[in-house]
């Protein structure tokens, strides 16, 4: 039996096991043994080389973002607006067999958009190029969930459930819990407030399921079977993602006002170049790029190239931001001049971990060099010659 007829067989025991007290340990076991099954079908095939038929682009610009949704929903058309760059689009299915990257100009920052091909129920099993698509959208920032209007309100939670089936989180954080394996001494159970989802006996039975009998675990958080699982596989990515409804002028202004009132939803129209602003704009924001200019010392800001930070691309602070410029550069750091929204006053006198804000203007102090021996009259040494005989005699005074 093949793991995809394993998994099905699992989830339909699943289905069909009532959920009270008693077999919530029963469930949680299921729920372990398809979350292992998953992940070795992620794993390539033994023997196999490494390389695959995938299509991954190279990263460029501040901040990458994927296109994903079934066919025919308006990805294409939506990445030649944003972008100029042409992708072919037609009125039938699977137009775009391959990856298209774009560049958004917004904000003075350079934004990766890449339209991928459209990705059907079962995705995640490798149907229709699935999991080629679903492993770009892993490497993304944010993703755009770029769904027809028109159509109904199952599209979302199948493609919610297929990138959840490859350990991709929507709009979740990663769960309180520390976890840390052990050579000896078994399991040691802790929290830092009362469980109602899991208890110790259930943690013991997932823990043993992945043949682990010695671990640490502390709860910081009311969690669930589910995030226990996540955080013993240790490969989830959590990333942001915008629903943006798209064909918006095929239907009546009652269901617009409905979609745009969900949260984290968006609604566009590309045939009629309808709210494109609102969409970048959601975009930046669930980004959080940042912004900070440079000023060189006793001249005006440089507001033409910004240094352009984010917190899930090493972070916002002043260390991040001398990392970016150069790495030699944090060691000879006297003190930064902030600026800006971060600062209480102008200028701040700031160290290394002050976290900065969307424009910025930042001034570096550098450390001045030592003086060796004192200064003036004081000096221990002297530019001039060693010897006597070597220096330079002074012109006879004429009389």
């Amino acid at each position: 039996m093949g793991i995809i007829e394993r998994i099905k067989e699992i989830e339909a025991e699943m289905a069909r096991t009532q959920k009270n007290k008693a077999t919530e340990y029963h469930l949680g076991q299921l729920k372990a043994k398809i979350a292992k099954l998953r992940t070795q079908l992620l794993e390539p095939p033994k023997g196999s080389s490494g390389g695959g038929d995938g299509f991954e682009v190279t990263k460029f610009g501040h901040g990458r973002v994927a296109l994903i949704g079934f066919p025919s929903v308006g990805k294409s058309t939506l990445l030649t607006m944003l972008t100029g760059t042409h992708s072919e689009a037609a009125s039938y299915e699977f137009t775009t067999l391959t990856c298209i990257p774009g560049i958004i100009h917004y904000n003075d920052t350079k934004i990766q958009l890449l339209d991928l091909p459209g990705i059907i129920e079962g995705a995640s099993e490798g149907k229709g190029r699935g999991r080629q698509v679903i492993a770009v959208a892993k490497s993304s920032d944010l993703v755009l969930m770029v769904l027809d209007a028109s159509k109904s309100e199952g599209h979302r939670q199948i493609l919610t459930k297929e990138l959840e089936a490859v350990g991709l989180r929507l709009n979740k954080r990663p769960p309180q819990i520390y976890f840390k394996k052990k050579k000896t001494g078994g399991i040691s159970f802790n929290s830092t407030l009362p469980l109602t989802h899991v208890d110790e006996k259930l943690c013991y039975q997932i823990l043993h399921e992945y043949k682990i009998h010695n671990a640490e675990v502390l709860f910081r958080e009311d969690a669930t079977v589910d995030d226990l699982i996540d955080v013993i596989e240790g490969n989830r990515k959590y990333i942001k993602c915008v629903y943006v409804y798209n064909k918006i002028d095929v239907i009546g202004i009652d269901d617009v006002d409905k979609l745009a009132r969900q949260p984290n939803s968006v609604v566009i129209s590309c045939n009629l170049k309808l709210n494109l602003d609102r969409l970048l704009s959601k975009m930046w924001e669930e980004m959080g790029l940042v912004r900070v200019y440079t000023k060189p010392q006793g001249q005006q800001p440089d507001f033409s190239d910004p240094v352009v930070l984010s917190a899930d691309r090493g972070g916002c602070s002043v260390e991040d931001f001398c990392n970016h410029i150069h790495r030699s550069l944090i060691k000879d750091v006297k003190y930064v001049l902030v600026w800006g929204s971060s600062a209480r006053h102008y200028p701040q006198h700031c160290g290394l971990g002050h976290s900065l804000q969307d424009e910025d203007v930042v001034q570096i102090v550098k450390k001045k060099e030592k003086e060796e021996g004192g200064r003036g009259r004081f000096k221990t040494h002297t530019t001039g010659p060693a010897r006597i005989s070597d220096r330079e005699k002074k012109a006879p005074l004429k009389t």
